[in-house]
């Protein structure tokens, strides 16, 4: 079994500054790529940007220079910094991690969290 539990949405003015984090917790082996991504009302869900392992980073076009991902290892933990945040990023973030229960990547597993609720006013 493995959890993974977001936090850090909610609302704020345009321009403002959200941090959404997200742990995993469970037995597992090791955890692959993380990603976060996004879905607004009416839209597909959205990659909003990545994280290797390795900690190679990439970024969809609409968050470029204004989000950051990171990741602590020790922690299991996956952050998304967002800045300069617009009324077009209203959605729900999920994060969503590549897990692995054993050695084998034969054991390897899709994990989501939740779903945090971030708005931005104008």
């Amino acid at each position: 079994q493995v959890q993974l539990v977001e936090s850090g949405g909610g609302s704020v003015q345009a321009g403002g500054s959200l941090r959404l984090s997200c742990a995993v917790s469970g037995s597992i082996y090791g955890i692959n790529d993380m990603e976060w991504y996004r879905q607004a009302p009416g839209n597909q869900r959205e990659l909003v940007a990545g994280v290797s392992s390795g900690g190679s980073t990439n970024y969809a076009d609409f968050v470029k220079d204004r989000f950051t991902i990171s990741r602590d290892n020790v922690q299991n933990t996956v952050y998304l910094q967002m800045n300069s945040l617009k009324p077009e990023d209203t959605a729900v973030y999920y994060c969503h991690a590549d897990v692995q229960f054993t050695w084998s990547s034969r054991t390897r597993a899709s994990a989501w969290g939740q779903g945090t609720q971030v708005t931005v006013s104008s």
